[in-house]
Protein backbone atom coordinates (compact mmCIF):
# COMPACT_ATOMS: atom_id res chain seq x y z
CA UNK A 1 0.00 0.00 0.00
CA UNK A 2 1.28 3.73 -0.57
CA UNK A 3 0.02 6.86 1.82
CA UNK A 4 0.18 9.84 0.74
CA UNK A 5 0.22 12.35 4.06
CA UNK A 6 0.22 16.56 3.62
CA UNK A 7 0.70 18.71 6.30
CA UNK A 8 1.48 23.05 6.21
CA UNK A 9 -2.15 24.03 5.72
CA UNK A 10 -3.36 26.66 7.94
CA UNK A 11 -4.77 30.22 7.92
CA UNK A 12 -2.78 33.14 6.87
CA UNK A 13 -3.52 37.04 5.57
CA UNK A 14 -3.15 38.22 2.41
CA UNK A 15 0.54 38.50 1.62
CA UNK A 16 1.85 35.82 3.64
CA UNK A 17 3.31 32.44 2.87
CA UNK A 18 2.72 29.11 3.62
CA UNK A 19 4.87 25.82 3.24
CA UNK A 20 2.92 22.39 2.62
CA UNK A 21 4.61 19.13 2.75
CA UNK A 22 3.64 15.51 1.39
CA UNK A 23 5.16 12.30 2.17
CA UNK A 24 4.61 9.30 0.34
CA UNK A 25 5.15 5.72 2.15
CA UNK A 26 4.42 1.97 1.60
CA UNK A 27 5.69 -0.16 -1.00
CA UNK A 28 7.64 1.99 -3.85
CA UNK A 29 10.42 1.76 -6.28
CA UNK A 30 9.84 5.00 -7.39
CA UNK A 31 7.98 7.75 -8.02
CA UNK A 32 7.57 9.43 -12.01
CA UNK A 33 6.33 12.62 -10.45
CA UNK A 34 4.16 14.09 -7.70
CA UNK A 35 1.72 17.11 -8.11
CA UNK A 36 -0.20 19.44 -5.74
CA UNK A 37 -3.29 20.03 -6.69
CA UNK A 38 -6.30 22.19 -5.39
CA UNK A 39 -10.05 22.88 -5.45
CA UNK A 40 -12.04 25.68 -4.13
CA UNK A 41 -16.15 25.93 -2.80
CA UNK A 42 -17.67 25.42 -6.78
CA UNK A 43 -14.99 25.20 -8.78
CA UNK A 44 -13.01 21.81 -10.33
CA UNK A 45 -10.13 20.67 -8.26
CA UNK A 46 -7.03 22.14 -10.71
CA UNK A 47 -3.20 21.49 -11.33
CA UNK A 48 -1.49 23.84 -9.23
CA UNK A 49 2.17 22.41 -9.58
CA UNK A 50 4.24 19.46 -10.66
CA UNK A 51 7.62 18.12 -10.54
CA UNK A 52 8.92 15.21 -12.31
CA UNK A 53 11.48 12.35 -11.66
CA UNK A 54 14.12 14.17 -13.56
CA UNK A 55 13.27 17.48 -11.94
CA UNK A 56 10.90 19.22 -14.74
CA UNK A 57 8.32 21.18 -13.18
CA UNK A 58 5.19 22.98 -14.03
CA UNK A 59 3.08 25.89 -12.48
CA UNK A 60 -0.44 26.77 -12.91
CA UNK A 61 -0.48 30.44 -14.43
CA UNK A 62 -2.07 32.12 -11.45
CA UNK A 63 0.70 30.52 -9.19
CA UNK A 64 3.37 31.02 -11.27
CA UNK A 65 6.38 33.42 -10.07
CA UNK A 66 4.75 33.13 -6.27
CA UNK A 67 4.62 29.31 -5.68
CA UNK A 68 7.89 26.62 -5.83
CA UNK A 69 7.53 22.92 -5.91
CA UNK A 70 10.03 20.60 -4.54
CA UNK A 71 11.33 17.14 -3.94
CA UNK A 72 13.28 15.09 -1.67
CA UNK A 73 13.46 12.07 -3.34
CA UNK A 74 14.80 10.14 -0.88
CA UNK A 75 11.71 11.05 1.54
CA UNK A 76 9.80 10.69 -1.52
CA UNK A 77 8.48 14.20 -0.12
CA UNK A 78 7.63 17.05 -2.14
CA UNK A 79 6.79 20.76 -0.94
CA UNK A 80 4.91 23.36 -2.29
CA UNK A 81 6.39 27.06 -1.12
CA UNK A 82 3.38 29.31 -1.41
CA UNK A 83 4.62 33.53 -1.27
CA UNK A 84 2.30 36.40 -2.14
CA UNK A 85 -0.59 34.52 -0.75
CA UNK A 86 -3.73 35.93 -1.67
CA UNK A 87 -7.74 34.92 -0.92
CA UNK A 88 -8.04 33.68 -4.03
CA UNK A 89 -5.68 30.77 -3.04
CA UNK A 90 -7.82 29.79 -0.57
CA UNK A 91 -8.79 26.10 -1.39
CA UNK A 92 -8.10 22.59 -0.40
CA UNK A 93 -4.94 21.10 -1.64
CA UNK A 94 -4.55 18.08 -2.60
CA UNK A 95 -1.09 16.06 -3.09
CA UNK A 96 -0.92 13.02 -6.12
CA UNK A 97 1.67 10.71 -6.57
CA UNK A 98 2.47 8.47 -9.66
CA UNK A 99 4.15 5.12 -7.99
CA UNK A 100 5.73 2.07 -9.35
CA UNK A 101 5.72 -0.53 -6.78
CA UNK A 102 6.61 -3.54 -9.39
CA UNK A 103 3.36 -3.79 -11.50
CA UNK A 104 3.02 -3.20 -15.12
CA UNK A 105 1.73 0.61 -14.74
CA UNK A 106 1.82 3.33 -12.41
CA UNK A 107 -0.47 4.02 -9.75
CA UNK A 108 -2.15 6.82 -8.79
CA UNK A 109 -2.29 8.27 -5.48
CA UNK A 110 -4.00 11.02 -3.38
CA UNK A 111 -3.73 12.36 -0.31
CA UNK A 112 -6.59 13.30 2.06
CA UNK A 113 -6.11 16.80 1.87
CA UNK A 114 -5.15 20.12 3.58
CA UNK A 115 -6.74 23.66 4.05
CA UNK A 116 -5.37 26.76 2.45
CA UNK A 117 -7.15 29.77 4.30
CA UNK A 118 -6.50 33.51 2.99
CA UNK A 119 -7.83 36.19 4.84
CA UNK A 120 -8.03 39.82 3.27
Amino acid sequence: QVQLVESGGGLVQAGGSLRLSCEASGSILSIDYMTWHRQAPGKQRELVAAITHSGNTNYADSVKGRFTISRDGAKNTVYLQMNSLTPEDTAVYYCNAAVDSGGYYTNDYWGQGTQVTVSS
